[in-house]
């Protein structure tokens, strides 16, 4: 240690024999720091350095305790956890019991025990502590297994060895918790962990020690371990014929780069933080010698290794638990066998190879045992030694391999299973099977996608969709997807859609446009696979269209008639729109599943039901906008006539809206916004008017109204104030007349999360809507928010385009930008001082970026034609919503 850190020996005892040690314990803990912090920038092996501050800390600790003159036969210091472990990273808490030998001590010693602990708060040391009789050790125990484990790796540091000695032996594991049970516990607590990770490994912000195949998975292990073989050196796994040489060594490997990545980020973070968050990804790269100049190669590079690093590691915990379970809770078990086929037996609840030479002598059992598996959905998994030869044979999968007609057939098959296709392509992909039968797939393994849109990693991200279309088949899920639920059961060939799933991202990274190099592969893969030519069109078509919908849903104005005809047309029929729409509604719930909100499903609801009835309408008789707007007007005059308005009164307020009016809004719609504005008196000031915007609760956000006199204000006092309400707002229509104007907004609460039928909050909204729109003068405040610290992280400039609508008049004004807390309400802002109107929005927020339209219009009708005028607009847009880079 001393070639490492700075404190000596002969340190240590002038420290002691100081009256006042506190500056110089701060000065030796300081130096030791910074002299472990240069090493690990310098590249020193992480177990030493782990080892070495733990070692450090220890020789403090002793140091401090002399200092009390605590009799040894009275109480003892023991270090226990991760410290116990003698592994310290810089900022990790360092865990102290401190043993009393009898409850009497406890206030005998208090003035003692509590000067020592308020010695090492002092000296800035991260201290967990708890003061403990071995009897109260062993009782607590019991019934905590958290507290068990800790004790297991309890450390002697000051104090008598019997004290140590009394406490091992009172809290065995052996004799508090039953192997079975102490090994079910521990499967459990792996379990509900993973579970808040969302049991995957493959998270934008993964954390380093709690998602599965991290730390805590390793700790697990050993902790089984000892509780079964009496042993915290993991070679004990190699031993009894668990591991490997070859796999403990990848073990070790694998912990050492978790170490490394998380000294890091206790280095960067300057605490104890185990997250590798957005914003300490590129630095923890650096340092750990990822010597991209490029920030994002950097990172994604640095991410990959991470994501195959905690790939082994969970494959490696799957092997030994497995062997956990055969030695713990089958022990003494005749466990049958019964033969599947020549080449695979059942044992116990696991698939096993019928001899080592299964493979060689037949190597399409390699894709085979797949099929078997989901076939027999009963069976838990693979035995450990069957996996072992499965990754052993994988060079049997050659070029020669994937033409086999025998093996296309067994790979299309496994995704016309009734049931366990997802599980077992997340199988074939953890054992190396998937990416060896399908190079294209290998490519995308670990890729990462840098942005806050996808929160998984390509390969990830993929199989999540046939995860997720499958669930769409649950009668739990058809309420959330009423819809789509309807349409799993139309669906003829499933398999079609699950294929288009695996394939429709699988051109990222290729520098081409993927979903035109996606669509190639699947071509290559439907050829290969001998798929018939109506399969093959509608998998290389779902793969090349596959963000149609999602993307005209969004960017689009879905209420005219031309769009939807539009749209029917590069569709071509309904069974193409089912399988398109199913589709989407799993991409997008496998790629964030914060992305879907009951606005984007009514949208794409929306799409679907329209473009449903221009299909059957017929493509060579396209509903005409004028068409739209009479079936709009008859439907709406049909409502408003069982009430009390008057049949004039009401057309002559239609002739004021215009066209665009009726193509946006529906006929129920239509009718309560002429009710209303009928029934409201000009003076009393401008009408709000709040509903949800349809009758299912699952779908939909709130609509609100606002009918004014028209002035230059409206729109940025309105955002304004829906910022200050805490309303996000997914859809904006613009009408401006001469003397009024109309504008409707659809809502949702910040979160995401609907308003619905909350009369409080709706109250809320109408009333604050009602004062700002009185008094324009009063303008809305922008509050001024915290930007989300991921956001913070994609900081990159606003674009902004304008261009010219010959259709419609003005200017489409085209923004893509960093989201940001009241970047509407700045907009609207800009829009008042420099005198222009909005007619129409359509507003999109994609993970970390917004891509808004918006229809604009300035008061004086020829400057938005002058460049120079456009230019400064433009540019003081850019400006504005550009954050600080």
């Amino acid at each position: 240690m001393s070639k490492i850190l700075p404190l000596a020996q002969d340190h240590l005892t002038a420290l002691v024999q100081q009256s006042n040690p506190l500056p110089a314990f701060k000065s030796a803990i300081r130096a030791a720091c910074e002299t472990l912090d240069a090493q690990f920038r310098a590249g020193e092996d992480i177990r030493t350095l782990i080892s070495a501050r733990a070692q450090f800390v220890d020789q403090i600790l002793k140091a401090a305790w002399s200092r009390f003159a605590f009799a040894p036969e009275e109480i003892a210091l023991l270090a226990v956890g991760g410290y116990g472990r003698g592994e310290l990273h810089p900022f990790s808490d360092i865990d102290l019991l401190l043993l009393l030998a009898e409850d009497s001590g406890r206030q005998k010693l208090r003035t003692k025990i509590e000067g020592f602990l308020a010695l090492l708060w002092d000296m800035g040391l991260e201290v967990g502590q708890s003061v403990r009789t071995a009897d109260e050790c062993a009782q607590d125990a019991k019934g905590d297994l958290t507290l068990t484990t800790n004790l297991m790796e309890s450390r002697l540091l000051c104090g008598d060895q019997g004290l140590h000695q009394r406490l091992l032996a009172l809290t065995d594991s052996t004799k508090l918790w039953p192997s079975a049970e102490f090994f079910l516990a521990k499967r459990r607590e792996q379990r509900s962990r993973h579970a808040k990770y969302q049991d995957t490994e493959y998270n934008l912000e993964p954390n380093v020690k709690g998602s599965p195949g991290g730390l805590r998975d390793i700790q697990t292990l050993l902790w089984v371990a000892r509780r079964q073989f009496g042993t915290l050196n993991a070679h004990v796994l190699v031993a009894e014929g668990f591991l490997l040489e070859s796999e403990y060594a990848l073990l070790q490997r694998s912990q050492a780069f978790l170490w490394q990545v998380r000294y890091a980020l206790h280095l960067l973070a300057k605490r104890a933080e185990d997250r590798l968050l957005l914003n300490h990804q590129s630095e923890v790269a650096e340092l750990l010698g990822f010597a991209e100049t490029d920030i994002k190669q950097r990172i994604e590079r640095f991410m990959g290794q991470y994501y195959r690093t905690v790939k082994s590691i969970s494959e490696l915990s799957e092997l030994v638990v497995q062997h956990f379970e055969e030695a713990i809770l089958n022990a003494g078990i005749q466990q049958s066998v019964r033969a599947l086929n020549p080449r695979f037996s059942v044992r116990g609840d696991y698939i096993e190879a019928s001899h080592p030479q299964v493979f060689n002598q037949h190597p399409p059992a390699l894709l085979e045992i797949f099929l078997l598996l989901a076939q027999n959905p009963a069976l838990k998994g693979i035995r450990a030694g069957t996996i072992r030869l499965l990754r052993h044979h994988l060079d049997l999968i050659d070029e020669s391999f994937r033409q086999e007609r025998q093996n296309t057939d067994c790979f299309i098959e496994l995704f016309k299973a009734e049931q366990g296709i997802h599980r077992n392509l997340r199988r074939m992909s953890r054992y190396g099977v998937l990416a060896r039968y399908l190079p294209e797939f290998g490519r995308i393994v670990g890729q990462m996608q840098h942005d806050l849109f996808h929160i998984y990693t390509v390969d990830a991200h993929s199989l999540l969709i046939i995860k997720q279309l499958r669930k769409l088949k649950w009668p739990e899920l058809a309420e959330k997807f009423p819809l789509a639920s309807k349409l799993t059961e139309r669906i003829e060939k499933p398999y079609l859609l699950y294929l288009a799933a695996l394939y429709h991202d699988i051109g990222k990274g290729s520098g081409r446009d993927h979903s035109e190099q996606g669509a190639i592969e699947a071509e290559a893969f439907c050829r290969r696979h001998h798929l018939p030519d109506n399969d093959r069109e509608l998998l290389v078509w779902l793969v090349r269209q596959h963000l149609l919908m999602s993307v005209t849903a969004q960017r689009q104005d879905i209420a005219d008639p031309v769009v939807i005809h539009e749209f029917a047309s590069a569709i071509g029929d309904e069974t193409h729109l089912n399988y398109l729409y199913l589709l989407t509604v799993a991409d997008i719930n496998a790629t964030n599943p914060k992305l879907w909100n009951s606005w984007r499903a009514s949208l794409l609801r929306q799409l679907y039901g329209e473009t449903k009835r221009a299909l059957r309408r017929g493509l060579a008789s396209p509903l005409k906008r004028a068409e739209q707007v009479r079936l709009t007007q008859s439907a709406s005059l049909d409502i408003l006539l069982r009430g009390d308005t008057d049949q004039d009164d009401a057309e002559q307020l239609w002739q004021q809206l215009g066209e665009g009016y009726f193509l946006r809004h529906t006929a129920a719609d239509v009718a309560w916004h002429t009710e209303a504005i009928l029934q409201h008196a000009q003076d009393n000031g401008p009408l709000v008017l709040i509903r949800k915007t349809s009758p299912l609760q699952t779908e939909g956000g709130t609509q609100i109204l606002i009918y004014a006199p028209r002035q230059q204000e409206l729109f940025a006092v309105t955002v304004a104030m829906m910022d200050q309400l805490n309303l996000s707002i997914h859809d904006a229509r613009i009408i401006r007349r001469r003397g009024f104007t109309l504008d409707s907004y659809i809502v949702l609460n910040a979160d995401g999360s609907q308003i619905g039928d909350d009369r409080e909050r709706i109250d809320e909204i109408r009333l604050n809507l009602t004062r700002s729109l009185q008094n324009p003068d009063e303008y809305p405040a922008i509050i001024s928010r915290h930007v989300p610290r991921q956001l913070k992280h994609f900081a990159f400039p606003a674009e902004v385009k304008l261009t010219p609508d010959a259709e419609f008049g003005g200017n489409w004004l085209e923004i893509i930008a960093p989201d940001r807390p009241g970047l509407l309400a700045r907009l609207g802002r800009i829009f008042m001082e420099f005198g222009l109107s909005l007619q129409n929005a359509k507003i999109a927020t994609l993970g970390e970026r917004v891509e808004d339209l918006f229809l604009i219009s300035a008061h004086d009708a020829g400057q938005l034609a002058d460049p120079a005028f456009r230019a400064k607009l433009c540019k003081h847009i850019q400006k504005q919503l550009s954050p600080k880079l």
